[in-house]
């Protein structure tokens, strides 16, 4: 048990204004594994004072001084690197072997991008005679993150911040702060100067909503559900300040009729199902053309029965774990049951846990058929390695399936990659994968539509944090 109470506001581990814990659930045996407590609003404005008064100095400070910040929160988090996957492997339920190799590293790389980028970004430069550009810090930011991949959507936050010279408070998720204490003893041990970065743990209603509507914060950075966005959205709109959103997906996987289909097919679920499908991005929807359905579904199903489901700590690579808490486990398997209630073929997996479980928050990897685009299934985020396989009688039909969504996060394409490419520049979503590509460090992320505002990653993630100044008569003049 990590009893871990107090917040880090203003340079120092503060006690909460009023007591109130919380129990950290190991979702791999339903046990508390932590403890936290759940902070207030008075909390909030403790935190959003110190980040005010520090954005002062910290707003000044040279590029090669957060150069120098950064690097050293780099090489603290490297040396704990360890620590922090075993830490979100208890919490959150990723299996070992993805913790280690893609869970703490995700925030490592956001860090290194952050720091990359003040290398030749532009914070000032003549546009055209007599005329400056003058790119600033917004000021206080409000950040508000999520329980699926926790370090990396507080460092693809955190870092351009820094980068940027704001100052900011984080509310993690209460169902996953531990990783979160955890970065702030790193920040703390890299000498981040007091109030720059504060920590407030605690629940939406009482410290998430209390920091969207704080009249000194400036911009709220917030990644989650698109239920949850909307009401950080109506709270920032009264303040009339910046929102960046990174919401929910239904992401489509088209399968071209000339594509490999093993390898899209069995591929595109083994990618559905990691982390056990608690991806915002994941590919959930994959559409099969019609000439080759039962194939599809038939390399999909052995695919998800090839899966294995594991205890976190004794996993093997390409094995998942639980999921991350009670409230998603009966998120999903209500979703199931509903696609089965509504008509939907199960070629694999199913409700209930798999065999050899009794307690936990597991799931069957679960592949359903006959899917038409307007069952539940295939409109609602499961968020679990559920994949839904939607038939399509032509390339068209399949692009007006794949944009019939209200998200817009990312799309899948595997074919010819000429054709694939055509697909592509058709559907509405940030991010385009062909073939299994995927983006490297510092490439945008970010949705259309219902799946967010602005982009994580590279210059588009540094300039999120940033206001556009236009000097005139700056020098000569035109």
């Amino acid at each position: 048990m990590r009893e871990k109470l107090n917040f880090y506001i203003d340079g120092k581990w503060v006690a909460p204004t009023k007591p109130r814990t919380h129990d950290v659930i190991n979702p791999a045996n339903e046990e508390p594994c932590g403890r936290i407590s759940l902070g207030t609003a008075e909390d909030v404005n403790k935190a959003v004072a110190a980040a005010k008064k520090a954005f002062e100095t910290f707003s000044q400070t040279s590029i090669d001084e957060r150069k120098a910040l950064l690097d050293k929160i780099i090489a603290i988090y490297q040396r704990r690197l360890p620590e922090m996957a075993e830490t979100i492997s208890m919490e959150m339920g990723a299996p070992l072997p993805l913790a280690n190799a893609a869970q703490a590293p995700a925030g490592l790389g956001y860090l290194m991008d952050a720091r990359k980028q003040l290398d030749d970004f532009k914070f000032e430069y003549d546009y055209g005679k007599g005329r400056r550009i003058l790119k600033e810090p917004i000021g206080v930011v409000g950040m508000i993150t999520p329980w699926n991949w926790p370090q990396n959507q507080i460092c693809a936050k955190v870092g351009p911040a820094l980068a940027a010279g704001c100052t900011m408070v984080l509310k993690p998720s209460e169902l996953a702060p531990l990783n979160a204490v955890l970065f702030a003893e790193i920040l703390e041990e890299a000498g981040v100067p007091a109030g720059v970065f504060n920590l407030v743990n605690g629940d939406g209603p009482g410290v998430g909503a209390a920091l969207s509507a704080h009249p000194d914060v400036d911009m709220m950075s917030f990644t989650g559900s698109t239920r949850a966005g909307t009401a950080v959205m109506e709270a920032c709109a009264k303040g009339i300040k910046k929102v960046a959103l990174e919401l929910g997906g239904k992401s489509p996987n088209i399968i071209l009729d000339d594509a490999d289909l093993k390898k899209a097919v069995a591929g595109g679920m083994l990618h559905m199902a990691q982390n056990t499908g608690q991806s915002c991005n994941a590919p959930s929807r994959m559409l099969a053309p019609k000439s080759k359905y039962e194939e599809v579904v038939a390399i999909a199903a052995a695919a998800a029965n090839s899966v294995k489901v594991q205890a976190p700590d004794q996993a093997e690579p390409g094995a998942i774990g639980p999921l991350a808490n009670a409230n998603q486990f009966q998120k999903v398997q209500g979703l199931i049951q509903k696609g089965i209630d509504e008509g939907a073929r199960v070629a694999a997996g199913g409700v209930g846990r798999p065999d050899g479980f009794n307690r936990g928050y597991y799931v069957r990897p679960t592949v359903f058929a006959d899917v038409n685009n307007n069952m539940t299934i295939a409109r609602e985020e499961i968020f679990g390695p559920v994949l839904c396989i939607i038939p399509y009688e032509s390339e068209e039909e399949a692009i007006k399936i794949a944009n019939d969504t209200p998200y817009g996060l990312a799309a899948y394409v595997a074919g010819p990659e000429e054709r694939a490419r055509k697909v592509a520049r058709k559907l509405r979503a940030g991010n385009i994968h062909i073939n299994g590509a995927w983006g490297g460090m510092g490439t945008p992320f970010g949705g259309y539509k219902q799946s967010g505002l602005g982009r994580e990653g590279g210059h588009f993630g540094l300039e999120e944090f940033l206001e556009v100044k236009a000097a005139a008569g700056w020098g000569e003049q035109a």
